[in-house]
C-alpha cells in the first residue's frame, strides 16, 4: 500500500510539473504575442507619424516650386506684356503720323484742286483775250499790209533778214567776251563753290564720322599712355589701327579713324587699360584681341536681336553680322541701326496697306543701306554695292 500510494504521488507530482510546464509556455506565448503585438502597433505609429511629417514637407516644397514656377511665369508674361506694350505704342505713334501725313497729303490735294479750278478759269479767260488779240492783230496787219503795199510775209522776211546780220554781230562779240571772262573765273568760282559747300554741310558729320574723344580722370595717364619713349601708344596704334592724338586738351583723348568699329574697340580697350592700370606693349596687344572679339560677340548679339525685334528670319549670318555693325554707323546725323529699323516697320505698314506682303517689305526695309557697313572701303556707291 505504501508502495502504491508513493507510485500514485509520484504520477501526481509528475502530472503537475508537465501541466505547470505547459501552463508556463501558453502563457509566456500569449505574452509574447501581446508584446509583439504592441511593438507592431507603435513601428506602425511611428511610422505613420514619420509619413505624416514627410507628406507635409513634400506638399511644402511642392508649394513653395508652385510659387516660385508661378512668380517666374508671371514675370515671363509681365515682359512680354511690356515688349507687346511698346510695340503698340510704336505702332499707334507711327500710325498717328501717317494719318497726320495723309491728312496733310488730303488738304494739299484740295488746295491744289480749288488752284486748278482757278487756273482753268483763267485760262479760259486768257484765251477769250488771245482770241480778242488776235483778230485785232489781223486787223492791223490788213491796215499796214494796204498802207505799206508790202504784203505781211513779204515785210517779215525784210525785217528778219536786217535783223539776223546785226544780232549775229553782235552776239559773236558778246560770245568772245562771255569765254574769255568764264575761262579766267571758271576754276576759282568753280573752288569757291566746292569749299562752301563743303564747309557748310560736312563739317558736323565728318567730325562725327571720324572721332571720338575718351576722358581720362587726370593728365598723368596721358603720360602713361604715351609711354616710355612712345611705345604704349605706338603699340596701341598698331593694335586698333585708329590714330591716337595726345595734345594739350584738358583730361582728354582723341581717336581719329573712320572706321567706327575699330574707334569703338580702341575706345573700349583703353578704358580696360587704364582702369586695370597696367600699361604696357604685351598688355596691349592681349587687351585689344580681347576687346575686339567682344566688340565682335556684340556685333553678332545686336544683328540677332535685332531680326528677332523684327520678326525677320533667315537671314545670312554674315548679314546678320553687318546688320549689328550697323549700331557704329551713322547716316546724315542719324543712327544707321535705329534709321534702318524705322524704315523696315514703315516699309511693313505701307506694304500691308497696298495689299502686298508685308514681310518682304520689312526685310527690304532693314536691308536697303547694308551698302554702308561693309569690312572692305568698296569703289561702287553703296547702293549699288549693297
Amino acid at each position: 500500500m505504501i508502495v502504491i500510494a508513493g507510485n500514485l504521488l509520484n504520477g501526481l507530482t509528475i502530472v503537475f510539473s508537465v501541466s505547470a510546464l505547459v501552463f508556463g509556455f501558453v502563457a509566456s506565448y500569449l505574452i509574447w504575442q501581446m508584446a509583439l503585438k504592441n511593438k507592431s502597433r507603435r513601428i506602425i505609429g511611428e511610422a505613420e507619424a514619420e509619413s505624416e511629417v514627410i507628406k507635409k514637407e513634400k506638399i511644402l516644397q511642392a508649394k513653395e516650386r508652385f510659387l516660385q514656377l508661378k512668380t517666374e511665369h508671371e514675370k515671363v508674361i509681365n515682359e512680354k506684356n511690356n515688349r507687346i506694350g511698346q510695340a503698340e505704342n510704336r505702332i499707334k505713334q507711327k500710325e498717328l503720323a501717317l494719318s497726320q501725313k495723309l491728312e496733310e497729303t488730303q488738304r494739299k490735294k484740295n488746295e491744289a484742286d480749288a488752284i486748278r479750278e482757278n487756273l482753268s478759269l483763267q485760262m479760259e479767260l486768257v484765251e477769250k483775250k488771245s482770241e480778242e488779240q488776235e483778230k485785232l492783230h489781223r486787223q492791223q496787219i490788213e491796215q499796214l499790209e494796204a498802207i505799206s503795199g508790202l504784203s505781211a510775209e513779204e515785210a517779215k522776211n525784210q525785217l528778219v533778214e536786217s535783223l539776223k546780220e546785226e544780232a549775229k554781230t553782235g552776239a559773236m562779240s558778246y560770245v568772245n567776251e562771255i569765254l574769255d571772262e568764264a575761262k579766267m573765273t571758271a576754276n576759282k568760282e568753280a573752288k569757291r563753290i566746292v569749299v562752301q559747300t563743303i564747309q557748310r554741310v560736312a563739317a558736323e558729320n565728318a567730325i562725327e564720322n571720324a572721332v571720338t574723344v575718351f576722358n581720362i580722370e587726370s593728365d598723368e595717364m596721358k603720360g602713361r599712355i604715351i609711354g616710355r619713349e612712345g611705345r604704349n601708344i605706338r603699340a596701341l596704334e598698331a593694335a586698333t589701327g585708329v590714330e591716337i592724338i595726345v595734345d594739350d586738351t584738358p583730361e582728354a583723348i582723341v581717336l581719329s579713324a573712320f572706321d567706327p568699329v575699330r574707334r569703338e574697340v580702341a575706345r573700349l580697350a583703353l578704358h580696360q587699360l587704364v582702369t586695370d592700370g597696367r600699361i604696357h606693349p604685351a598688355r596691349i596687344e592681349e587687351i585689344v584681341d580681347k576687346t575686339r572679339k567682344q566688340v565682335e560677340e556684340e556685333i553678332l548679339e545686336v544683328g540677332k536681336r535685332t531680326t528677332i525685334d523684327l520678326g525677320i528670319h533667315g537671314l545670312h549670318p554674315e548679314l546678320i553680322r553687318m546688320i549689328g555693325k550697323m549700331k557704329y554707323r551713322s547716316s546724315y546725323g542719324q543712327n544707321l541701326l535705329m534709321h534702318s529699323r524705322e524704315v523696315a516697320n514703315l516699309c511693313s505698314i505701307m506694304a500691308a496697306e497696298l495689299g502686298l506682303n508685308p514681310k518682304t517689305a520689312k526685310r527690304a526695309g532693314l536691308l536697303h543701306d547694308i551698302g554702308k557697313v561693309p569690312d572692305d572701303e568698296p569703289e561702287l556707291p553703296h547702293a549699288i554695292f549693297g
